[in-house]
């Protein structure tokens, strides 16, 4: 009963909040304070599925600095738990036909996201290209998972590289976001859910890597993630 609830709520809350979203963007297409707006509006939905969180954020953090951020992408909740946590003037990257999917697609469009044409890039280096253009000439910050998928429990996969050339071509600093362990924990039939905490690292400066060395500039990045992220779940295993 509880879980029949949930779904219903949630449903409303999605699409009560989506339209007002949408209206926002309307009225200020492409701000870049739009997409955190949205995060956070979808990001209180963790309450309806019984799930506390903690955000920690270092004093290292300059929040009116660009960076590249990044996080583990764990499932499809991450969209309203990590959501919640997205910094001020930040976007993600989608693909361009997103644009054309019915009300979401307008909203994401809307909201200042970047969208890639694949079709006419063909390669990886088009995304990175156009996603540096943007972080230099709109001084904003994006999220990217640069493990590529979900991990659904698999532990921290291997990283692609793109979000390191990414920050690199744009020289801004790299800020990774490390959520603790997710898979498996929500339950639609159970009040409580426990507790999330999502941790930004200090940034990680690249001033010292270039385009020939952002392999080990992405086994640092995950190395710094992977133990953080068995940190976060030892602390709460302890309870």
């Amino acid at each position: 009963m509880l879980a029949v609830v949930r779904i219903i709520l949630l449903g409303l809350f999605v699409v009560i909040g989506s339209t007002l979203l949408l209206l926002i963007c309307l009225v200020r297409p492409f701000h870049p304070q739009n997409t955190p707006l949205a995060g956070r509006w979808y990001g209180r939905m963790r309450y309806l599925l019984g799930i506390k969180m903690e955000v920690r954020i270092p004093d290292e953090i300059d929040q009116n600095k660009a960076y590249v951020y990044i996080a583990n992408h764990q499932n499809t909740w991450d969209i309203f738990t990590l959501a919640g946590a997205i910094p001020n003037r930040t976007v993600s990257i989608g693909k361009k036909s997103l644009k054309w999917i019915p009300f979401f697609g307008q909203l994401y469009w809307l909201a200042g996201n970047i969208l890639i044409d694949r079709k006419h890039t063909g390669r990886a280096r088009g995304t990175i290209d156009q996603a540096a253009a943007a972080i230099r000439d709109r001084n904003i910050s994006i999220l990217l998972f640069p493990e590529g998928t979900r991990s659904y429990g698999r532990g921290l996969l291997p990283f692609k590289t793109g979000a390191f050339r990414t920050a690199v071509q744009a020289e801004v600093d790299i800020v990774p976001i490390c959520v603790s362990n997710l898979h498996g924990r929500i339950k639609l039939n159970r009040w409580n859910n426990g507790k999330l905490i999502v941790e930004m690292l200090p940034p990680v400066s690249i001033k010292d890597y270039d385009a020939e060395s952002v392999r080990a500039l992405s086994a640092h990045c995950h190395q710094l993630m992977q133990m953080k992220i068995r940190e976060l779940d030892h602390e709460l295993a302890q309870g």
